[in-house]
C-alpha cells in the first residue's frame, strides 16, 4: 500500500474559506528530503506520499489531510503523516482511456458547513465519452449525494483533450476549463459556440449558466461559454489582486500558452498559433490575427503545461505574487509579472526529472506538486534556509 515518506527519484487557496489548517511543521515524512539552489530561495523537496497511480488533483482539507485524485478513477485522501487511504467508495464511473479519468478535484467555497466537493472526469456515455463535472458530500470513507451538474456537450469518441480544470470565483461562481478532443475534425469546433469543445465555462453552483456569461442570449451558443478557442486547458487560477481567470494550456508542438481569460474572447485555436502540428505541418494562418486575444506568455519548444498558481503564502516572501506552471516535461516554471507582461522565468525542480501534473500553493504557505507516473508522488516545497 502506500510508501510513507519516500525519497523522490531524483530528478490555490482559491475561494476566501476561512478555516484552521495544520501547519507545515506537522506533515511528517521519513526522509528530510533534498535541498535545490533557486535564484530566489534555496528549498526543500520532500515526499509526502508515494505510491499514487498517475495522480492528477489535489486539494487540502481543513483538517490538514489531502484528497487526491487518480486518474484511473480514485479517489484517495492522505494524512499529514503521508497514509494513503483505501479509495473512497461513490466515484462515479470513468472513461479511463488515454487522457481520460478521473481529473480534478476542489473545495466548496462552504465546505466547513457543507462538507461538498466538486470534481471533473471523463464520463462515458452514448456516443462516446465527454467530461463532466459532479458534486457529493465528502465522508469519511465514501461519497454520498453524488450529482452530476455539467456534461460537456456532444459527447465524441476520443481519448484525448479533456481539460480540466475547477476554479471557483469570489462570487462563488465556477469555471470549468474544457479541451476539444484532440482530433482534427473536432479541434476546429473550439471556433464554434455550439460545442463546449475548446471552451472555458461559467457556471452556477448548481450547474446552470452563470447570469453574466457573454453568449447567453446568442441564438444556438452553448449558454454556458466564457470564453472560446482553446486547446486543451490542465492549469488554471485566480489572479490574487483582480480574482479573474488565469490559465495554461497546451499547444501542439511548441506553442503552449499562459493566457488571462476574458468573457468573450476568442483565443484562436485552431486559427492561429505559435507551434506547429506534430507531422510538421502549419496549423492555421500566423500567430496573430486581429481579433483574437494574444497570449501573455507562450513557450516553444513546449513545457506540456499542467497544474497553475499564484503563489500567495508566506513562507516563500520573495515568490508572494507570482506564477508557478507545472510542467510535463519535468519542470515548474516561476513566472514574475509586471502587470501582464513576464519580466522573468525561472525552471525549478527539473533535478527531479518527473511528470509535474499538478502545482498548489497550500494554506500552509508551502507549494505542493503532483507527479504524474504510474507511481506518482505527493511532494511539498518549502523553504530551506
Amino acid at each position: 500500500m502506500p510508501v510513507i515518506g519516500a525519497k523522490p527519484k531524483g530528478s490555490g487557496i482559491g475561494t476566501g474559506i476561512v478555516l484552521m489548517f495544520v501547519l507545515a511543521s506537522d506533515v511528517v515524512c521519513a526522509d528530510n528530503g533534498q535541498v535545490f539552489d533557486t535564484e530566489l530561495h534555496k528549498v526543500r523537496v520532500t515526499t509526502v506520499a508515494a505510491g499514487l497511480e498517475h495522480p492528477w488533483s489535489v486539494a487540502f482539507l481543513p483538517d490538514g489531510k489531502f484528497l487526491v485524485t487518480e486518474r484511473p478513477g480514485r479517489l484517495r485522501v492522505i494524512d499529514s503523516n503521508g497514509n494513503v487511504s483505501a479509495p473512497l467508495q461513490g466515484v462515479p464511473e470513468v472513461a479511463a482511456v488515454g487522457q481520460g479519468g478521473l481529473l480534478d478535484v476542489v473545495l466548496a467555497p462552504d465546505f466547513a458547513q457543507s462538507r461538498r466537493i466538486y470534481f471533473s472526469y471523463a464520463e462515458p456515455r452514448d456516443g462516446g465519452n465527454g467530461t463532466s463535472v459532479a458534486r457529493a458530500r465528502l465522508g469519511a470513507a465514501e461519497l454520498t449525494q453524488v450529482e452530476v451538474i455539467f456534461r460537456q456537450l456532444p459527447a465524441v469518441e476520443s481519448q484525448g483533450h479533456f481539460g480540466s480544470r475547477l476554479v471557483f470565483a469570489r462570487d462563488g461562481s465556477l469555471f470549468v476549463t474544457l479541451g476539444e478532443r484532440q482530433q482534427k475534425h473536432f479541434a476546429v469546433r473550439a471556433q464554434d459556440l455550439e460545442t463546449h469543445f475548446g471552451k472555458v465555462v461559467h457556471l452556477k453552483p448548481d450547474g446552470g449558466a452563470a447570469p453574466d456569461n457573454p453568449f447567453l442570449l446568442v441564438p444556438g451558443a452553448q449558454p454556458e461559454i466564457w470564453s472560446y478557442g482553446h486547446r486543451n486547458v490542465q492549469g488554471a487560477a485566480l489572479h490574487p489582486d483582480t480574482g479573474e481567470l488565469w490559465i495554461t494550456e497546451h499547444g501542439p508542438k511548441g506553442g503552449d500558452e499562459l493566457n488571462h481569460v476574458k468573457p468573450g474572447a476568442n483565443y484562436g485555436w485552431p486559427l492561429v498559433t505559435y507551434g506547429i502540428a506534430y507531422n510538421g505541418d502549419k496549423v492555421g494562418v500566423g500567430q496573430e490575427r486581429v481579433g483574437i486575444e494574444p497570449p501573455v506568455t507562450y513557450w516553444v519548444p513546449s513545457i506540456a503545461t499542467s497544474g497553475l498558481t499564484f503563489y500567495t503564502g508566506d513562507r516563500f516572501p520573495k515568490w508572494r505574487g507570482q506564477v508557478f506552471a507545472g510542467g510535463m516535461y519535468g519542470m515548474v516554471v516561476r513566472l514574475q509579472l509586471a502587470g501582464e507582461k513576464v519580466v522573468k522565468e525561472e525552471r525549478i525542480l527539473t533535478q527531479l526529472k518527473q511528470r509535474i501534473r499538478d502545482v498548489r500553493t497550500g494554506p500552509d504557505g508551502l507549494l505542493y506538486v503532483l507527479t504524474d507516473s504510474p507511481k506518482g508522488e505527493l511532494i511539498s516545497v518549502a523553504p530551506a534556509e
